[in-house]
């Protein structure tokens, strides 16, 4: 799965919750429906922080993958 990273959060609105994060401030995940290429994910406690983009195609495998425990920290 190809993966890129950007810095330049800014640009970008409309960050959500993802359902997959917890409720109690652990791991908690925003991400951003309408970025026309890719799923763009965050860390919530750190909105100004670097951004993932995983590919649109590739999004149902990363979470699947996240899912099965299948990538590392």
């Amino acid at each position: 799965m190809d993966s890129e990273t950007t810095p330049a959060t800014s640009s970008l609105s409309g960050w959500r919750k993802s359902s997959y994060s917890n409720s109690d401030g652990g791991s908690c995940l925003e991400v951003q429906d309408h970025h026309p290429t890719a799923v763009p994910v965050r860390d919530s406690k750190v909105s100004g922080g670097p951004t993932l983009l995983i590919p649109a195609a590739g999004w149902t495998s990363f979470v699947d993958a996240v899912k099965r425990g299948a990538l590392s920290a």
